[in-house]
């Protein structure tokens, strides 16, 4: 026997602090990039390629892009919805981002300020590569408080209650229970980020490629999930328009995997490799040093011994010894 028959909505879709009243959908988004930002800034900073401050400034910029970005593709996918109200388009409060739009969109103008900043664009992909999955978890939960996108009926313990007007509006009885798929899209990228945290610290990956992983691993998730839903969407050939972007997605992402495999992996000891090179040149530095004093030794005295200079008189062996402590440079 379950403790609980069903997933509950809530009521509304706004959350209310005192005087404030927060639309839950956007709070979402919020605490999403908030935490998506924290996480890539550790990241970053840990990697020693930037710090958190230029995740800061790249997110400045591109989150507004990808949000931007996933409401055109949500038009653009769903034109019909908006042909006859253009001015639903700007609403983004009720619902409505795909994802697909906001991860290229985003990914484009982050790439350019990353590049105004100085910092390696795979080193900042490779950063926020565990960290958009967790953001994108945590915006999942406001389609939970619109009671939007959900799949198909069931009856199974953790199916999704609605209300009356949301499961007629959907074709079916009032009192009709759905698959949860904000829930499975939820726990999917949570399950991912941490299967690239794990394996990033198991395996060398390339600069990049984590993120590539991350892209496939988001479309395969997207694919199953988007086969559950019920909501409207253009089809083709039995497949959901988002189910065939998700087919795009994952054959994009291993296309780059395989070519970013030809490129060699950095060594992990590269810092130390150059310490050593270093410590090499100093110490050839020193002993070429050495040798140039025991030459001129012999000089020196000799010029006494047979009758050189007497008291008074210039010494002009001085150059000669000051010369050779003179460290040679690389072109010497």
């Amino acid at each position: 026997m379950s403790l609980i028959a069903s997933i509950p909505s809530p009521d509304s879709g706004s959350i209310e602090l005192g005087p404030l009243r927060l639309n839950a959908y956007g709070l979402m988004i919020a605490l999403g990039v908030v935490v998506a930002v924290w996480i890539a800034g550790r990241r970053l900073e840990r990697s020693g390629a930037g710090t958190r401050e230029d995740v800061s400034s790249v997110a400045v910029w591109a989150v507004p892009a990808g949000v931007i970005g996933a409401r055109l593709y949500h038009v653009v996918t769903d034109w019909d919805r908006f042909s006859d109200a253009p001015g639903d388009i700007v609403r983004i409060w009720e619902g409505g981002l795909g994802i697909p739009g906001g991860i290229a969109l985003g990914v484009l103008v982050g790439w350019w300020v990353t590049r105004r900043r100085g910092v390696d664009m795979a080193a900042m992909l490779t950063a926020v590569a565990p960290a958009i999955p967790v953001a994108q978890a945590i915006g999942r939960w406001g389609n939970w408080f619109n009671q939007e996108l959900f799949g198909r009926p069931t009856d199974v313990w953790w199916a999704l209650e609605v209300s009356d007007s949301k499961a007629i509006g959907a074709g079916y009885p009032a009192g009709t229970t759905f698959h949860p798929t904000f829930l499975y899209e939820s726990l999917w990228n949570l399950a991912l980020a941490a299967v690239l945290v794990v394996a990033e610290r198991r395996f060398r990956i390339g600069p990049g490629r984590l993120f590539a992983w991350y892209v496939l691993g988001y479309g395969i998730g997207r694919f199953w999930v988007e086969g559950l839903r019920i909501d409207r969407a253009d089809e083709w050939g039995g497949l959901r328009l988002n189910q065939w972007m998700a087919v795009v997605i994952v054959l994009a992402a291993t296309a780059s995997l395989v070519l970013l495999r030809r490129r060699p992996v950095p060594a992990a000891e590269d810092d130390s490799t150059q310490g050593v090179e270093a410590a090499s040149v100093e110490a050839r530095g020193v002993n070429e040093s050495a040798s140039a004093r025991a030459t001129a030794s012999p000089a020196v005295e000799g010029g006494v011994a047979s009758g050189g200079p007497e008291d008074g008189d210039e010494v002009e062996s001085e150059p000669i010894v000051e010369e050779a402590d003179r460290p040679r440079s690389a072109e010497d």
